[in-house]
């Protein structure tokens, strides 16, 4: 059972009253429900089904969220199938999965994602852009950002940026820039303390204020980086009026923005316009406060916003030397490429929509439509194709074979034997003869798993060990 501090009950009786901390109470202590969002892009919805119902997964669509679940039995293995692995799915709540809906990008529009990881919104926005357009990632903590990194890459997205770097300081860079910002902020986390109990060890009013300045100047910086006309999408996961509805009176009476109206697809109420006495700005009631007990999630706060007019905002050198995208006509990446061709038995054509950057002996690609002046400041770009040899060979990544395995017609190996996959997905070597050497793809039930080498040893594994470090059932 989960014990509220005294400062937590406290706070929620002043602001919300004795039934709201009823039912806050009462729902932290129920099991946490668990929801799945399909990657839209790349698999079939009912070869997923299908495989999950061997697991014993049972699921319910959502309404008004499109490619969202509700598990409704088999929550305990969601999290350990090949499907999972191989992100064909991501495990969200579904209060989560709102703030990008509402934003709403296509493959036309420059996104940012300004506190981004560890991924979930990122990868949403990206699914809903088509894997297209320009989606910029950006996260301050280097620990997080691996878990950021590894979500795109499970979830196999080519058109999104990684950046690392203080959100407040973006607008000093990208000035005037996006088409749409999302700002999930962090916060203090009272909307999802059921599955964050040591919240209530250390939450107190004035930790939610010192959070409260740092979510103004995310939103603000936030603001300077969208375009006028463009959409800012502002949203926490936690309740308190301190880092919701008064971020929002401040920015509305400083800066040039409105608040749009918002029709959620879950059971939502009006955001508060009133704060010991003080009337705040009328238009706030437009923002929504998702309450936990209510659609049985994480609680959230969610505006959405405009820009109206231009603010000043300077801009920082940028050095444009270090890196530079390269087309598929390139002659450097036309060699390369056309050997990787004759090799996996693939026209070059599908090449051809890609944009490549070599960067410390590897090769990356992104789709072409991706716009970047500055590649030289990112952590990460696009996806993996390889690494190139001293041969000028490239070694096929994992990422770029379940990408681009569905086209080649030679050096693809088909598993069927259940042991063999499990020694694969444990980076092990399959002692059998599986005739010529050289690199090859790996296929499962018609899945493209990931790469191998071939030899007189017999079959060794190239999966990435980011993969190979969760438990994985296989059925």
């Amino acid at each position: 059972m989960i014990e509220l501090s005294s400062n937590i009950r406290s706070y929620i009786l002043e602001h919300f009253g004795e039934y709201y901390l009823d039912q806050f109470l009462n729902y932290i202590n129920q099991p946490e429900q668990t929801y799945i969002r399909f990657t839209s892009s790349r698999f079939k919805e009912d070869g997923i089904k299908n495989r999950l119902s061997n697991y014993g997964i049972e699921l319910l669509p959502v309404d008004g969220l499109p490619h969202a679940f509700k598990v409704v039995k088999g929550e305990s293995v969601a999290g350990k199938t090949l499907d999972f692995i191989l992100g064909t799915y991501y495990i969200q709540s579904l209060s989560s999965m709102i703030p990008a809906l509402l934003l709403s990008p296509d493959r036309n529009d420059k996104v940012l994602d300004l506190c981004a990881a560890p991924g979930s919104k990122t990868t949403q926005l990206a699914e809903m852009m088509g894997n297209k357009g320009t989606l910029i990632a950006n996260e301050i903590s280097i620990d997080r950002l691996k878990s950021l990194i590894h979500n795109i890459d499970k979830m196999n997205l080519i058109n999104v940026c990684v950046l690392q770097g203080k959100g407040e300081l973006i607008s000093k860079s990208f000035n005037n820039y996006f088409d749409k910002t999302l700002v999930d902020a962090p916060c203090s986390a009272l909307g999802i303390i059921q599955k964050k109990n040591e919240v209530s060890n250390w939450w107190n009013e004035k930790k939610a204020k010192g959070l409260a300045e740092i979510q103004f100047k995310l939103l603000l910086s936030a603001i300077k980086a969208c375009k006028v006309e463009g959409e800012i999408v502002y949203s926490t996961c936690t309740l308190s009026i301190e880092e919701n509805e008064l971020v929002l009176d401040k920015i509305l009476n400083k800066y040039p923005v409105e608040l749009i109206d918002i029709e959620l697809p879950v059971k939502s109420r009006e955001a508060i316009t009133r704060y010991k006495n003080k009337e705040l700005n009328n238009s706030i009631k437009k923002a929504r406060r998702i309450l936990p007990w209510e659609i049985n999630s994480d609680g959230f706060f969610i505006a959405k916003f405009r820009k109206t007019a231009e603010l000043d905002s300077s801009i920082k050198s940028i050095d444009k030397k270090k890196n530079h995208f390269l087309n598929s006509q390139n002659i450097q990446i036309r060699k390369l490429l056309e050997t990787l061709c004759e090799y996996f038995g693939i026209e070059y054509k599908y090449f051809e929509q890609y944009k490549f950057l070599i960067r410390n002996g590897g090769i990356y690609f992104a789709n072409k439509e991706l716009e970047i002046d500055n590649p030289g400041i990112f952590v990460r770009i696009g996806s993996k194709l390889g690494l190139i040899d001293k041969k000028q060979f490239i070694q096929l990544h994992t990422l770029a074979a379940q990408t681009f395995g569905c086209y080649f017609t030679k050096n693809v190996i088909e598993l069927n034997d259940v042991k063999d996959l499990e020694i694969y997905l444990n980076g092990g070597t399959i002692k059998k003869d599986f005739g010529t050497t050289g690199q090859k793809i790996v296929k499962w039930n018609n899945l493209i798993i990931g790469t191998a080498s071939s030899s007189k040893e017999g079959l060794k594994s190239q999966l990435p060990r980011a993969l190979r470090t969760q438990t994985i059932l296989l059925k």
